[in-house]
């Protein structure tokens, strides 16, 4: 008999915009954890029957193939995924979109069979436990995704810098998914819906930017490292010249944006201690903090030309697919975990879909202008945070990383990046009505590392 798998969840959004949702690009993106052993060979090109989605799923040495053809195609209704050929002795996933009082519900029930049944019914405990973390994730993303897509009534065409990086790939796949247009700044030659710019040698195509209703730059050099002379000269030159060149081409359009979102860090205010810092914080002193003020000055030729400017001033960004969280995975994994330096300085952090949320939610508001602390409402210290990391991993978290060890092995990086602390606060954020999807650190690192606690 094959096992039967079913969840619903509401949403209060009708029916039609719940499986139109399901239906734009980069849906699949936006619903696949960032902890799934998969990885997308081949997107179906739509819903409707015949169309295949091919995915490598890693399992054990040798990666599986799994490919799953879409039947049983109801427009509004309901879309099967089926496997062809797979990990799954059998495998059919039913999504189903009903109409409810307040909205509207998905209903995902999923029957299967796993191989070499009977015997493959020894692992039906894990893969029940799977699907559970599984489809929590889903929910809870789609949930989230659609209320935030109410905050704009109109879908808007975005140019986005540094669409391939950490937060560049989450912000397209979630804007996609709302029914807007994102227009990839790209190095080298541009395919069709790109635009073509090269900050290194000062050329942009600004002609292709003409009638964009809004820009999101995130472009630059990663600051994990060792911080020699040349890398600092690239960490500032790819900040602060590729920004104002964007700007100043923006600043000439005859359609200009209405808004230019445009990067900058917490790493602004310096080290600071204990002090609460909002946006009115003055400037402190050190490598990033020049390096923030001149990257942020960097775009006032669009400010000046009418365009209203935002710079989200980010934390550490935490999510599952990388940057700076997936650096401390394998020590806490192996259980040689603890706090940094004195473990008593303040981490400023933010989940990765808040960062997608918040520069939605700076496009959408034209309230917000200048600088927007991206962190939680919650920083923590290094002792907190590593704390919490050894407890959602269920591994010890008590070996301190002496400050003079990662001075030694990082230089001044260390000293900036991990040593020193601010206690950074997301006052224009939270006033502008936004609500973060995860203020609680410890469920953050749940959702991100496939942990999820069970309700219910």
């Amino acid at each position: 008999m094959p096992e039967i798998f079913r969840r619903r969840v509401e949403v209060r959004v009708d029916a039609d915009a719940l499986f139109a949702w399901h239906e734009r690009p980069d849906a699949f993106r936006r619903l696949t954890p960032p902890w799934a052993p998969v990885e997308v060979i081949e997107h179906p090109a739509d819903l409707t029957d015949g169309a295949r989605a091919v995915l490598r799923v890693k399992a054990g040495v040798v990666p599986l193939t799994w490919t799953l053809e879409h039947r049983d195609y109801q427009p509004g209704v309901q879309f099967r995924d089926v496997q062809l050929r797979g990990p799954f002795g059998a495998y059919a996933h039913t999504h189903r979109v009903e109409p409810t009082p307040h909205g509207s519900a998905l209903v995902d029930e999923i029957e299967y069979t796993l191989p070499l049944s009977p015997l493959g019914k020894i692992g039906a405990p894990f893969v029940r436990r799977q699907f559970e973390q599984l489809f929590a994730y889903r929910h809870r993303i789609m949930t989230d995704d659609l209320t935030d897509h109410q905050t704009l009534d109109r879908s808007l065409t975005v140019a986005v810098s540094g669409a391939s990086g950490l937060v560049g790939r989450a912000l397209t796949a979630f804007l996609r998914t709302g029914g807007h247009t994102v227009v990839p700044l790209v190095r080298g030659e541009a395919g069709e819906g790109e635009v073509a710019w090269d900050p290194d040698g000062g050329r942009i195509d600004a002609k292709a930017l003409e009638g964009v209703d809004a820009v999101v730059h995130l472009a630059g050099e990663p600051i994990m490292g060792r911080w020699t002379d040349a890398k600092k000269r690239r960490i500032r030159d790819s900040r602060v010249e590729g920004t104002r060149l964007l700007a100043e081409a923006l600043a000439r359009l005859d359609r200009k944006p209405a808004v230019l979102v445009s990067a900058s860090a917490v790493g602004y205010y310096g080290d600071r201690g204990d002090t609460p810092l909002t946006e009115d914080a003055a400037p402190g002193d050190g490598f990033l903090a020049d390096v923030c003020l001149a990257w942020e000055t960097a775009a006032e030729p669009a400010a000046e030309a009418g365009i209203r400017v935002v710079h989200p001033r980010l934390g550490i960004v935490l999510s599952g697919e990388g940057g700076a969280l997936d650096a401390m995975l394998t020590p806490f994994k192996l259980g040689l975990g603890g706090p940094v330096g004195s473990g008593d300085q303040h981490w400023s952090w933010v989940a990765i879909d808040d960062v997608v949320g918040g520069i939605h939610q700076m496009i959408a508001d034209e309230t917000l202008r200048g600088p927007v602390n991206m962190t939680a409402p919650e920083p923590v210290t290094s002792r907190a945070f590593a704390k919490t990391l050894g407890k959602v991993l269920s591994r010890p978290a008590v070996l301190k990383v002496p400050g003079f060890a990662l001075k030694l092995a990082m230089g001044e990086a260390a000293d900036e990046m991990l040593l020193a602390g601010q206690r950074v606060l997301p006052t224009k954020l939270e006033a502008s009505g936004y609500r973060f999807r995860y203020a609680d650190l410890e469920e953050a690192l749940r959702y991100q590392l496939g942990k999820i606690e069970q309700t219910g």
